[in-house]
């Protein structure tokens, strides 16, 4: 008997699995994933569903993490959080607000669980789960033991990390420790924050203009299915963004290090006239163009050829490469976008 997934990812996909088991405490994750991992069956592991596209229906088991628990380690000014993977990030985030612990306020409001942050090393508006990650725990599930494993060996990059590389379908994490403090030192750099007054502006101010921005230009998955930003912000030389500035006077860029520029992946998809384009029952966003939507019952495959169409344009218009965010997961696992 099948269970259905619908409630389950944030697209608001109409697909299922063969069994579905939620899990709330770190010994039954382990025992669950370790049993499953062991069997014959296909496993996937679920935090919020915010960052995944069902294909097809998945002939396996799905383990919904949903272990809760922050525990809270101070000395002097800096404050060590111990969080279960099962906890919602934005809750994570209201929380320190409301309890003084500084570091992350820039994060709010990002869909997903505290366990997935890691892996696709999150970031907003000029800060990035890397920069206040102390350690990740994990469950290795081909020694069957549990490792901490130390934010510089974490492999941290742009929407990257080790556990969407070496450690992929490998480990799965079970609570991450986050270094935050506290001492107040609002990052504004990243506009639209730039206008805000660094020497008056309090953390909840901070916090409640991240979530305005955020609720302005992205689409609520309950009334829209979405998983956020499906594309990621391409990097490339400064001599080939030049070139492209030369072509292309308003185009969007971030200086980073070694001569590299970040683009705004949405700002080329909006160029290129592809706002409120569809497939199926699947669209760009009219608002904001680095979200794919399920404007009227889309199925995996539209948002698919959908995100493939993109790409096709963005490559063809401006000789760049986009690579999605989201996890595409078919009948017996993740697959490659085609």
């Amino acid at each position: 008997m099948s269970v259905s997934l619908l409630k389950h990812n944030t697209l608001g996909l109409e697909q299922s699995c063969d069994e579905l088991l939620v899990v709330d405490s770190k010994a039954s994750l382990i025992e669950t994933c370790l049993s499953l991992y062991h069997s014959d069956k296909a496993l996937m592991i679920l935090g919020g569903g915010s960052n995944v596209v069902f294909t097809e229906d998945f002939a396996g088991s799905v383990v919904k993490i949903a272990t809760k628990g922050i525990a809270v380690e101070q000395e002097g000014d800096e404050v060590l959080l111990t969080v279960e993977a099962g906890e919602s990030w934005h809750e994570l985030v209201a929380y320190c607000v409301e309890h003084n612990f500084y570091g992350i306020e820039n994060l709010a409001l990002i869909p997903g669980t505290v366990g997935a942050a890691p892996i696709q090393n999150i970031g907003a508006y000029g800060v990035e789960f890397s920069q206040v990650c102390h350690s990740v725990e994990f469950l290795d599930l081909d020694s069957s033991q549990l490792f901490e494993i130390s934010a510089e060996n974490c492999q941290f990059d742009y929407r990257e990390s080790i556990f969407k590389q070496q450690l992929k379908h490998k480990a799965v994490i079970t609570a991450v420790k986050i270094k935050l403090t506290k001492v107040w030192d609002p990052q504004l750099d990243y506009s639209p924050l730039s206008s805000l007054d660094s020497a008056n502006v309090s953390p909840k101010q901070l916090f409640d203009l991240v979530c305005q921005i955020r609720q302005s230009k992205l689409p609520d998955p309950a009334v829209l299915g979405n998983v956020g930003s499906f594309f990621k912000n391409p990097i490339i030389n400064t001599d080939k963004f030049e070139t492209l500035k030369d072509k292309f006077p308003q185009i969007i860029g971030y200086n980073l290090e070694n001569g590299l520029v970040k683009l705004a992946a949405g700002w080329l998809i909006e160029n290129a006239g592809l706002k409120g384009f569809s497939i199926g029952g699947a669209s760009v966003h009219q608002l904001q163009a680095l979200v794919l939507v399920n404007s009227a019952n889309a199925t995996g495959n539209d948002i698919c050829q959908l995100a493939l169409h993109v790409i096709d344009v963005i490559e063809q218009r401006f000789e760049i490469s986009l690579e999605t965010e989201p996890r595409m997961m078919a009948q017996f696992g993740e697959v490659v976008l085609s």
